[in-house]
Parts: structure tokens; sequence; C-alpha cells
């Protein structure tokens, strides 16, 4: 479970600003975001149990990230690591269109999945619950546990604040992590029926997800400005000291 805030296009000096939080079992074992030493031209985190990743930037200019589609009845335990979605797509050459054309002929490999995907020119979605390719439109979109731009409470609240603050001219980082850190719980009336019940979707509701077992495990913010330049800055949780610890990024797209 995750949740992608981003504004696409829609900044003067940033074609991408993305906020982001990756929802995990705390004791999933996780590598912070990092440059890796098998890719060292990939950078992003990596979950040690299956390894791949949930979301990340080549030095290149591609970018992927993956939100888990919430519908528990149909999850199957044996089906492969969506993971491997993004970490193929980043060390993959394929245009995005491409790329996403061979995930919908191998869709049934997986649980359900939301992937979005890009390059220095373009940015696509896919989810096999729609089961169409799209060019992602200019403007500010957000994505949870259903389909892209579905206005579950987390979602309007955070693309309203997203919106709000790619107002002025200069992005700041400190009030993209606010709008991430934000854990108010939504109203009762508000909550989507996903399966999982009452309780857990109260838990699941805020844009930053705490609970004994499972909650938020990491908060990214990436830009890239028209430039080519790219800025990746990653909040992950010690899980067993309850500390945060902060990894920043820059370069240029080569």
């Amino acid at each position: 479970m995750c949740l992608l805030l981003f504004a696409y296009k829609s900044h003067p000096d940033y074609r991408l600003v993305l906020a982001a939080n990756r929802d995990e079992f705390y004791k999933r074992p996780t590598a912070p975001a990092a440059f890796w030493d098998d890719r060292p031209d990939v950078l992003a985190g990596r979950d040690m149990e299956k390894g791949g990743t949930w979301m990340g930037v080549t030095r290149s200019g591609r970018l992927a990230a993956l939100t888990n589609y919430r519908d528990p009845q149909h999850n199957r335990p044996d089906a492969e690591s969506r993971g491997y979605l993004v970490s193929d797509y980043l060390t993959g050459t394929e245009h995005p269109a491409a790329y996403l054309e061979k995930v919908r002929g191998e869709k049934e490999r997986y649980n359900g999945f939301n992937l979005l995907v890009g390059d220095t020119e373009t940015l696509y979605y896919y989810s096999p619950v729609l089961d169409e390719i799209t060019e992602v439109a200019p403007g500010i979109h957000g994505l949870s546990n259903h389909v892209l731009d579905t206005p579950w409470p987390k979602v309007r609240k955070g693309t309203r604040l997203l919106a709000e603050a790619i107002k002025k001219e200069n992005i700041q980082e400190k009030e993209l992590f606010d709008i991430l850190s934000d854990a108010e719980q939504a109203e009762d009336s508000e909550l989507p029926d996903t399966g999982v019940g009452i309780e857990w979707e109260r838990i699941l509701s805020p844009l930053f997800i705490a609970s004994p077992d499972y909650g938020t495990r990491s908060m990214t913010i990436v830009t890239i400005d028209n430039n080519n330049n790219i800025m990746f800055t990653e909040k992950a949780l010690q899980p067993h000291t309850g500390e945060w610890n902060r990894a920043h990024f820059s370069f240029s797209i080569k």
C-alpha cells in the first residue's frame, strides 16, 4: 500500500514534482534509497525480501513508481512480486508505453497493482483493473490503492495540499514532507469499502499510516526540473528505533 501525489508539467520550472509514501509491514526487510551496487545507474530503495522496489529513478531519466490495488478477496499467495515491475523498467531500455504493453501481457502473474513509468519526454500509467495504457495528462494527480485519481479522502486532501504547495515559485521540501506526514484519519462516512473491514479502513485512511505492525516506512520527494536536474530525498523509518534517516541525492540526467 502506498500513496503517490504528483504535479506533472504543472509548474513553470519543474516537469515533475512527486511526493510519495511507502506503506509496509515493519518487519519486512528494506534497504534505504541508494544507487544500487549491481546497477549503479539506478537510484531506489530495495525490498530485501524479494529484491524489487516500489519507486526509483535512473541517471538517464527513467522513473517508475508502484502502488498495490487493494482487493484482498482476489489476492493470490503464489503471485510474483510486484516490485519487479518497477526494477525491470528501471534496468531496461524500452519506451514506457512499450514496457507497459509487455506488462499488460503478463498481468495475470501479479496481484492488483498500479504502475507509473516515464522518461525525459513522457509519463504513462497502467492498471490491470482498467486494462488501458494511458499517457498521463499535465496536472495534479493522486494515486493510492485504487485507480489513478480515485477521490479517496487521502487522495483529495493530498492533491489539494500539493496544488497549494506548487503555487510558490520555489518548491519547499519541508512543506511536501509535511503533507506526507499528515496522520489525520478520515471520517467514517468518507471511507471506501475495500474488503478489509472498518477498523483497517480507518487505519489506512490517512496520508501517513501508523499501527503496531504496519505503517508508512518511507517518505520520498522527487523533483525533475526543466533543465533535467533530479533531486531525490528520502526519509526512511528505522522500525527498531523509531528514528527517521534522511538521504538526499541530486544529479543531472545524462
